[in-house]
């Protein structure tokens, strides 16, 4: 059984510290992230700027040279950073709860070697968990196995030094979580993420062609024990912080295009449109819907530390992954919604290529794909009318 190391809830002062290192470094990605994305190279100066921040061991247990830091924090890093570059926020989120697998699905007895191991390699972690795409077969070989088949949407894939890989032993109905490292032999990365957006998270395809992995690769069984599932409201809370982060960055970005405006619409009484009543309705429409996501995130944020620091019972998951399910229904539609609409305020000036201010609807309206919300309105309403969950996956 998996011991989750982490404990109580984030200081102020951790929460300051951490807050202040992100912004330093959503300022350095904010200055060239428009030009970034369109040059769509894998991020790997991107990765080392998270890397010599301290960025990549936050949520490592001090004991084996973390920086012992709480899962509220390392979403407020993501928020932060989200707002500058949803791309490498997201790269982030997902080491963040990929590397956590040492947690939840390592035993008690190995999990020092592996946080040992992803300090000294300083290593991100990205995954190839896609559970719409199961093409992947692991069979027995000696006391190990070889992994063939392939996976697409791998997030991290690209740059991380180790990938997280799911698949379920042939013929035996056990599903191991284990660890390929990029430079594997017989694993083929291929450089296909070209879409709307997020386009630096390096979420390329994989091929693996009998790509050996030895019993020290395996983390360990993907089971349902409640704390074991944690895993997937966790990775659902960080999407929601970094569509959050996409819409503060929407209006401050917005915000700075308005107020630079020394004009005004001509039928409008007033002398800028910064200073009109019809613009500042809509930024402070959509202001205040972010701040009251913001709200709920931070509550949420904090809530999930508490609860894996306990012992969790199947009802405390549940309950817990359907508060998330509505912060998730809530943030993803505010994130689009602020990201589009901020055109309404700053004109047709805006939509200038060189403005870039359609970065952050790109970015949002991609990621937000990536989960029907619908379905996470369903999962809210059956809990809330019937006390139903959802069946247990890498979604609910």
């Amino acid at each position: 059984m998996p011991r989750v190391p982490y404990t109580g809830t984030a200081s102020e002062a951790e929460l300051e510290r951490w807050r202040a290192v992100a912004r330093q470094v959503a300022g350095t990605l904010a200055a060239d992230a428009l030009a970034r994305d369109r040059a769509n190279k894998q991020p790997f100066a991107e990765v080392q700027l998270l890397r010599e921040a301290g960025l990549l061991e936050l949520l490592v247990p001090a004991e084996f040279g973390g920086a012992g830091g709480h899962f509220e924090t390392a979403f407020e890093v993501i928020r932060i950073l989200a707002a500058a570059d949803g791309s490498i926020s997201q790269l982030l989120a997902y080491h963040y709860i990929n590397q956590s697998g040492i947690a939840f699905y390592a035993p008690a007895e190995a999990q020092a070697d592996w946080w040992r191991r992803t300090v000294e390699g300083s290593w991100l972690w990205g995954d190839s968990v896609n559970p719409v795409d199961p093409n992947l077969v692991l069979t027995r070989e000696g006391d190990g196995y070889r992994l063939n088949g392939a996976k697409r949407f791998s997030t991290g894939s690209g740059v991380g030094e180790v990938i997280v890989v799911n698949a379920e032993v042939e013929g035996s109905g056990e599903l191991l979580a284990f660890v390929v490292p990029r430079e594997a032999e017989g694993l083929r990365i291929v450089d296909d993420w070209d879409y709307l957006g997020q386009r630096l998270s390096a979420s390329n395809s994989l091929v693996y062609r009998n790509v050996r992995i030895e019993p020290s690769d395996v983390l360990g069984p993907v089971t349902d024990e409640p704390v074991a599932t944690l895993l997937t409201p966790g990775i659902q809370l960080a999407f929601a912080n970094f569509y959050l982060g996409i819409a503060e960055g929407a209006l401050a970005r917005g915000r700075q295009i308005l107020l630079g405006r020394t004009n005004a619409w001509f039928l409008s009484q007033a002398e800028t449109y910064s200073q009109d009543v019809v613009f500042q309705r809509t930024v402070g429409e959509l202001k205040a819907r972010t701040a009251a996501v913001a709200a709920l995130a931070e509550k949420l944020g904090r809530r999930f530390d508490q609860v894996l620091g306990g012992a969790v019972s199947q009802p405390q998951r549940a309950e817990l992954a359907v508060a998330i399910a509505e912060l998730k229904v809530v943030a993803s539609e505010a994130g689009v919604d602020v990201a589009n609409r901020i055109f309404e305020v700053t004109g047709s000036s805006s939509t200038k290529s060189d403005v870039g201010l359609d970065l952050f609807w790109r970015n949002v309206r991609t990621h937000s794909l990536h989960d029907p919300v619908d379905y996470k309105k369903i999962e809210v309403g059956a809990y809330f009318l019937r006390g139903e969950s959802q069946p247990l996956s890498l979604y609910t």
